[in-house]
């Protein structure tokens, strides 16, 4: 018989055996982890090196490494130290209770890994706490003066941006490095006997003594700088009534907090003197005066001050601080030298009164950006695989020896549109680009409502002339493409579809510098690994000339280069220099400025045309527009140019990262043509100047003139979207001639529910930085303010579209077009100072409702005062609205409206509704300046019988008399007429205030 074994001789047998296998599978998980970490740093070494920024990378890697090994070594060798002092200095000879003996019992074998692992593991959350604070060490480290000292303490600016935050982190760091060293070291004296708790008695050891009493006083003396500090803070924290030290903060709160923190080095001293003498009695009753000097001093002391002496008088008491709040505020938001120009506007409207504005009205866009992308995609998509965005921007270019307001947008690739042919293949080797820029004139019209292109087609033809029309990087372009090949080969790349047969089409190969080389095996693995595609390893289209181009966005490329800017929500192609180029704009920011007050940033820049996110540095008081970014849409090529090189954090962060920027002497010529004021900031600066238009800190304080952007009056009634900005090329009052300009209005700030939709303000901005390279235009980023009076109820954008919706005669019409299943659709209200007055007008679309109908512009709405007109173009509406002669000829006036809309003969397009055809304009145009003319005459001859002027009296009567005359003959042509309408009517200010 076989000798029987025993199992428990078989299970440390195979338990042996298994050891290796489990050694060796964890083995090998760490390797495949460690590679998949390799492979992404190595990519992105290879993708900031081939973008010429690898510096960026390595300065941030590098700064994180060192703060990371610094907090680690901060804080674990002090807990370290602090364990291991109390463990060596323990009771030899400790009597201990049985629960304490157990509790050793199972802490023992323990000891050694706990001594060593509680440090480790503390020392790993400090330093990848320290490392996320790379920013603010190295702004420390390279801080720039502002040349600006605060009102308070008279310490420049750059203290409070650049070192104070520092100092508070680094203090902040060391108090929960000795914290947390305390209580480790009362835990261990506890274990093994050095701290015993006898009845009501607690005995501590003479080293545990001397210890906790040193890491006490350390951590109190820590406490004392902490609130000094904190006085510092007062100048940059929010109160009820302002952002800054206010009376209360200066003649209480901070006082307070310079008696706490001598008190707390005081209470440190004492815990020094019991390390020495052994006495408790002195440092507790020094904490406990502490606490109780914290509660009175710190909290009760201020709450009476402003309860009982300041209330009472808070507008004598608070002013001096209100009008520190007030200055620096304008100064931190650059609003300070803002040019403010009382403005009577005219209500009353008189033929020629655009003469003078002539080149505005020429100018006026019609073409609505937001509305019209959906023209764009029936007119130039061509192809299911391209695509055109939602929203579309606005630029403008110097044509004809004068400046043309542009609606643009590139046709980008969408690889959603190839359907079942979305294959890898396809995917990423065949449909890598988009193809051309399309550009259209903002403000004319075709004779069907149709925008009128510039540039346009495939291959891309127009006004713009010779550029680069491919587009590999764009807003929408795919995650990744691998493309090039050798010098030669067949191209298989898609460039352009070649004619109207599907299957004729254009190849090409890129053959710039757009990505990470995929010229070996590695990299290929890399890549496959990064993007978890095996076909990048094994296709037999990546060759040793290919390129894998990824992060195209141009708003994500700019980001990674330049990780200090926060970027504008909207960037913008061009054509500049023969390349289409995006422009980017960058701000520098800070919530760190005294005085100056906070706001949301994600909630100011948030409209109509979108919401934006939350943003990781949101709430700012601080604000530049310091950077202008160009990405190549061809190969991504990303430059940074320094554009207020006089920002002090600018400068900081190009001590940090030299040579990334150039200046802004290396801009041409053409790409200053383009680069506008940004829309960001001036939404930041609209919502700052809603309150702090007024310079005079009693003005602010009884917020008798608080201003508020008004919402949006397209969108739905019960929409809160603000109205968003608008470019316009305009001559603003202070201004010799029209620039290209950004404006919004302002109406008075709602109480409670009440809101009065009238007119108060309105903002505008000179973005135009003129064609010479290098230099600014002397205007550009001018702030002008035009004030209204108070008694002026000139009516704002909410007034004017109740009044449009609610007029018969326009209801009438816009019936007409309706009729036919088509969707009416008002474009955007633009508010223009001109004729002395404002004037507003709205373009109206027409749809119909058919898959792949779009919309044609196929009215205009003006308003100025209380008077509107309706008509098929913009020229003809401000005839009518001015007495028969505006003075001044619309960018429209060429358009013959008697010609009926019709859409293109595009495969698939729905005919034109017939119910969208314009209406006979020639009677109602006639009538309608008729009546104005009538309407003129009366107010004549009131103001003469007023003034006693009978001479001036009957020559307005006899006027009156012919006018009466003729529209009798015309009531009976019109009797006879088939179609026409009047086309105008006649408001009222008392129009729904919503």
């Amino acid at each position: 018989m076989r000798p029987r074994v025993s199992t428990e001789t078989q299970q440390p047998r195979a338990s042996r055996r298994r050891a290796p296998i489990v050694i060796t599978i964890g083995v090998v998980l760490l390797l495949v982890i460690a590679f998949f970490v390799f492979a992404g740093i190595y990519a992105d070494i290879m993708w900031f090196d081939q973008l010429g920024f690898l510096n960026v990378l390595t300065t941030e890697w590098i700064a994180r490494i060192v703060l990371f090994l610094i907090g680690f070594v901060a804080m674990a060798l002090p807990v370290w130290a602090s364990i291991m002092i109390a463990y060596r200095t323990r009771p030899v000879y400790a009597k201990l209770n049985s629960q304490l003996d157990r509790y050793q019992e199972v802490f023992e074998p323990l000891r050694r890994l706990a001594m060593y692992g509680i440090p480790a593991v503390l020392g790993i959350f400090a330093g990848v706490s320290t490392a996320a604070r790379w920013d603010v060490a190295l702004t420390w480290l390279n801080r720039t003066p502002f040349g600006e000292v605060d009102p308070q303490f008279g310490l420049d600016v750059g203290f409070f941006v650049f070192e104070l935050p520092f100092y508070r982190s680094v203090v902040g760091f060391a108090s929960a490095a000795v914290l947390l060293s305390a209580l480790l070291v009362i835990a261990t004296n506890y274990l093994y006997g050095a701290i015993r708790i006898s009845g009501r008695e607690i005995v501590i050891a003479k080293a545990a003594r001397i210890q906790i009493a040193l890491t006490a006083g350390l951590y109190l003396l820590l406490q004392g700088v902490s609130i000094w500090l904190d006085q510092y803070a007062t100048v940059t924290e929010s109160g009820g009534l302002i952002t800054g030290a206010a009376y209360t903060e200066v003649h209480a709160t901070i006082p307070g907090r310079q008696i706490l923190a001598a008190i707390a080095v005081g209470v440190a001293i004492l815990f020094l003197i019991t390390a020495v003498i052994g006495r408790w009695r002195l440092p507790l009753v020094g904490t406990a005066l502490l606490v109780v000097a914290a509660l009175l001093i710190g909290s009760l002391y201020p709450w009476v001050v402003q309860r009982f002496q300041v209330v009472p008088s808070q507008l004598q008491l608070e002013s001096e601080y209100i009008q520190r709040n007030v200055d620096l505020t304008r100064q931190a938001y650059d609003v300070d030298d803002i040019e403010e120009i009382d403005y009577e506007a005219k209500t009353d409207t008189e033929p020629g009164a655009l003469r003078a504005d002539a080149e505005t009205t020429a100018s006026i866009r019609l073409m609505d950006p937001a509305v019209i992308a959906r023209s764009f995609r029936q007119l130039e998509q061509y192809r299911q695989y391209y695509q055109f965005p939602n929203d579309l921007d606005v630029d403008r270019y110097q044509l004809d020896g004068g400046t043309q307001d542009t609606i643009v947008a590139i046709r980008d690739v969408d690889l959603e549109g190839l359907g079942d042919a979305s294959t890898w293949y396809n995917s990423h080797i065949v449909y890598t680009h988009g193809y051309g820029l399309v550009a259209a004139a903002g403000n004319q019209r075709s004779a069907d409502g149709q925008p009128v292109f510039l540039q346009s087609g495939i291959p891309s033809t127009g006004a713009l002339g010779d550029f680069q029309p491919r587009v590999y990087f764009g807003e929408n372009s795919p995650a990744y493409s691998i493309v090039g090949g050798p010098e030669g080969s067949k191209p298989v790349e898609l460039d352009y579809p070649a004619g109207s047969n599907s299957t004729e089409q254009t190849q090409t190969t890129f053959d710039g510098d757009g990505g990470p080389k995929l010229d070996n095996a590695f990299t290929k693995l890399v890549y496959a690994l990064k993007f978890q595609s095996e076909q990048i390893f094994l296709s037999d289209a990546v060759n040793d000339e290919s390129q894998i181009l990824y992060d195209r966005d141009p708003i994500e490329r700019v980001s990674k280069v330049a990780p200090y800017l926060t970027l504008d929500s909207d960037t913008y192609p061009s054509v500049v220099d023969g390349r289409i180029v995006w422009i980017v704009d960058g701000y520098t920011l800070t919530d760190q400025f005294p005085y100056s007050n906070k706001v949301s940033m994600s909630e100011a820049i948030a409209d109509s045309e979108g919401v934006a996110p939350a943003l990781a540095f949101d709430e700012i008081n601080y604000i530049r527009n310091s950077v202008k970014a160009t990405v190549d849409a061809y190969d991504g090529t990303v430059k940074l140019y320094a554009w207020d090189a006089e920002d002090p954090i600018l400068q900081t962060w190009q001590k940090i990262f030299p040579s990334t920027l150039s200046p802004m002497s290396e801009m041409s010529g053409e790409l200053m043509s383009h680069v506008r004021y940004p829309e960001d900031l001036f939404k930041v600066q609209r919502a700052v100047l809603g309150r702090y238009h007024v310079d005079q800190a009693g003005a602010f304080y009884s917020r008798e003139d608080a201003w508020t952007t008004p919402k949006d009056p397209t969108q739905p009634q019960a929409s809160t979207l603000l109205q968003p900005p608008y470019y316009l090329t305009m001559q603003m009052p202070g201004q010799d001639a029209p620039s290209y300009s950004l404006y919004s209005t302002f109406i008075p700030e709602a109480r409670g529910d009440q809101s009065r939709n009238v007119l108060r303000g309105y903002l505008a901005v000179d973005s135009d930085a003129g064609t010479e390279a290098g230099v600014k235009a002397e205007g550009y980023g001018k702030l002008r303010l035009l004030s209204l009076p108070e008694d002026d109820n000139v009516p704002g954008p909410g007034q004017v579209q109740n009044t449009f919706n609610s007029d018969p005669t326009v209801g009438r019409e816009l019936n007409i077009l309706k009729q036919g299943q088509s969707d009416v659709i008002n474009g955007n209200l633009l508010t223009l100072p001109v004729g002395g007055g404002l004037l507003y007008v709205q373009p109206v679309y027409v749809q119909s409702t058919g898959n792949t109908s779009y919309p044609l512009l196929q009215k205009v709405l003006v308003a100025f005062g209380d008077q509107i007109a309706f008509q098929d173009t913009l020229d003809q509406a401000l005839n009518v609205l001015f007495g028969g002669d505006s003075g001044a000829a619309a960018g429209d006036n060429t358009v013959d409206p008697g010609e009926s809309p019709t859409e293109p003969t595009d495969p698939g397009a729905e005919p034109t509704d017939p119910g969208t055809e314009p209406t006979e304009p020639s009677q109602s145009t006639e009538l309608q300046q008729l009546l104005n003319r009538a309407k003129q005459a009366l107010a004549d001859k009131q103001q003469a019988l007023a003034d006693g002027d009978w001479t001036a009296y009957g020559e307005a009567d006899a006027e009156l008399a012919e006018i009466i005359s003729e529209l009798v003959v015309l009531a009976g042509d019109e009797g006879s007429s088939t179609g026409g309408s009047d086309g105008s009517t006649g408001g009222t200010n008392g129009g729904s205030n919503g």
